[in-house]
This record gives structure tokens, sequence and C-alpha cells, in this order.
């Protein structure tokens, strides 16, 4: 409970600069930008309380007189990225395209800050950015028939869909990174080799298909297809549960 407290006391009020034990001239604001630099340069992984302090300039002790671990630090980043988020949307427009902007603005988060789509959601950071962009994105849903459970819900079943999505463009991303290849690279090497071992006649279905879908979007994956094919199933997903309320 004290941690808890603590972490919300963060969110909300920070603490005074005076705190003993604090570096002059350091803020809270400058220790959460720092843990999100590292991040966006290094990845998840590489965040720690030591790691963070070595960056800022001061001794690990320092740095727990402001955050009191790194749970906490990592609350405190990913609510300063939702608190920084554009808050665009055309009130007038019709639901399905406000929810294609919500989406658009939670995947622009991830494609700047890939390692936000790592941190679980089931407990969020419970502050002022969560709140302002929970509060903002509902709105997309406001008048579209459906109750506060059901808009709760669907809000979350639009998210969970854009943060898969993130991380499935993350890994792809590492991918050729690792191998040093684009997709089409990979496949074009690969390609010639599993001919040799795959049994055309066997698996009828999977050439026609593969090779349509390879053809087509030029890799056996395309993350950007993935991400607008399956946002608009989402949407038609949701547009059968409004005309039912409607």
């Amino acid at each position: 409970m004290a941690e808890a407290r603590r972490t919300i006391d963060l969110l909300w009020f920070d603490e005074p600069q005076s705190r003993r034990g604090r570096k002059k001239g350091l803020t809270l604001t400058q220790v959460v930008d720092a843990a999100i630099a590292l991040a966006d340069a290094e990845g998840l992984d590489a965040v720690s309380m030591r790691r963070v302090a070595q960056d800022l300039g001061v001794v690990p002790m320092t740095l727990y007189t402001y955050v009191p671990d790194k749970a906490a630090l990592l609350d405190l980043m990913l609510d300063a990225l939702y608190l920084r988020m554009p808050r665009d949307g055309d009130g007038g427009a019709g639901w399905r395209e406000r929810i294609r902007a919500v989406a658009e603005q939670n995947r622009a988060l991830y494609e700047a800050h890939p390692w936000a789509a790592e941190i679980p959601v089931s407990r969020p950071p419970l502050g002022p950015g969560l709140m302002a962009k929970y509060d903002h994105e509902l709105r997309a849903f406001e008048g579209a028939g459906l109750d506060d459970v059901e808009m709760d819900a669907a809000l979350t079943y639009v998210l969970g869909f854009v943060q898969h999505a993130a991380r499935t463009s993350a890994a792809a991303r590492a991918a050729v990174e690792r191998s040093g290849q684009t997709d089409q690279q990979w496949w074009e090497e690969s390609g010639p080799l599993l001919e040799k071992v795959f049994d055309r006649n066997r698996y009828p279905l999977a050439v026609r298909v593969g090779e349509a879908a390879g053809a087509e979007l030029g890799a056996a994956f395309n993350a950007g297809h993935a991400y607008a094919f399956g946002l608009e199933r989402v949407l038609d997903g949701l547009d059968v549960l409004i005309k039912a309320r409607q």
C-alpha cells in the first residue's frame, strides 16, 4: 500500500524539490525524460536505476530520492508519454472515423516509443496522463449507442489490437536489424531453399495463397498491411455491435 501511495503521489503531485538527498537542480521530469531517452535508444531492458543515474551524472542512491524503484519509474515514463499525446479528433466525424483516429494516435506512440508496447496494461499507471488519454479516447464512442461498460470494453478491444500490432511490427524490425536483410531479401534467399524440400502437391492451398500474398505484399509478412487490414476488421466487428444496440 505504501509503495502504491508513493507512486500515486509522484504521478499526481511530485514531491518538493527540497526533499533530503536530492541533487540540486535535478527534477523528477529530468529523471523520467532520461529514462525515456534511454528506452528509446536501447530498449526497455537497458533501463535500470543504476543506468539512468549514470546518464544523469549522479550516484544511484540519489535517484532513489526521486523514484522508489524501477516499477514506479516505468509507470512515470508511460504516463508521461500519455500526457504528451495529441488529443486530435473531429468531434463531428462518425464513430468509425473517430475510433480510427484513436488507433492511429496510439500506433504513432508505439512507433516513436516501441518499448511502451511491451509494458503490460492490466495495471496501468493511474496518473494524469492515463486519465486524460482515457477520457479523450472514450469520446470516440460517445453517442454510438453503447452503454458505459461496452464503451470501456470496446476501447480496450481497439487498444489491445493496436498494441499487438505494434509488438509484431517491432519484432519484424528487430529481425531485419539482426539479420541485416529486408523481408524481401530474406524471402528471395529462403524461397529457393524451401522449394527443394517443399511438396507443392501436398499443400496446394498454402502454395496458391502464399504465392498470391507474397506477390502482392513483396514479403512473407507486411506489418503495415496487417495493421490496416486488422483495424478495418476491428471496426467491422464494432459496427455489428453498434447496429444491434441502435
